[in-house]
């Protein structure tokens, strides 16, 4: 009798929710992102990541956010492993109504949260509207 150790049909399972992720646990560092007023909030959760292993990059209107969460050595036997570690990124594609010059970026509690403001050349501004010589004759001569 042949008694078969894995189920094949578990381990695409398995393999396609690491890929993927689940509505419980995502594959990707989880985000939410909202404006507030004359700038955009995003914060990424990473916790177990160190400040030192954050690099984020801005390349055109793309920003990139790469992290780590290192894997911990150690004379011991792994009994769960659920928290995805090593090396994972995440790219956001940003308007060209942001000012990506003026990025802010700070970590706390394991929320990396990014401040971007709006570009000056994006926000509402009114326009006078002037009166021109040639209208002005001409409602004299009408008159």
């Amino acid at each position: 009798m042949f008694l078969r150790t894995t189920d094949p049909f578990r381990d695409l399972d398995r393999l396609t929710q690491q890929m993927f992720g689940t509505t419980n646990r995502p594959a990707v560092m989880p985000m939410d992102a909202w404006r507030e007023g004359d700038r955009f909030v995003i914060e990424f959760d990473l916790p177990g990541v160190s400040r030192e292993s954050i690099d984020l990059d801005v390349e055109r209107n793309v920003l990139t956010v790469r992290a780590e969460r290192v894997a911990r050595n150690g004379d011991w036997e792994m009994l769960a492993s659920e928290r995805p570690r090593g090396v994972f990124s995440r790219q956001l594609v940003l308007g060209d109504n942001l000012d990506l010059d003026r990025i802010e970026a700070h970590y706390d509690g394991g929320v990396l949260r990014l401040l971007v403001p709006v570009a000056e050349k994006a926000k509402p501004r009114k326009i006078e509207v002037a009166v021109s010589s040639g209208d002005q004759e001409r409602t004299a001569i009408g008159a």
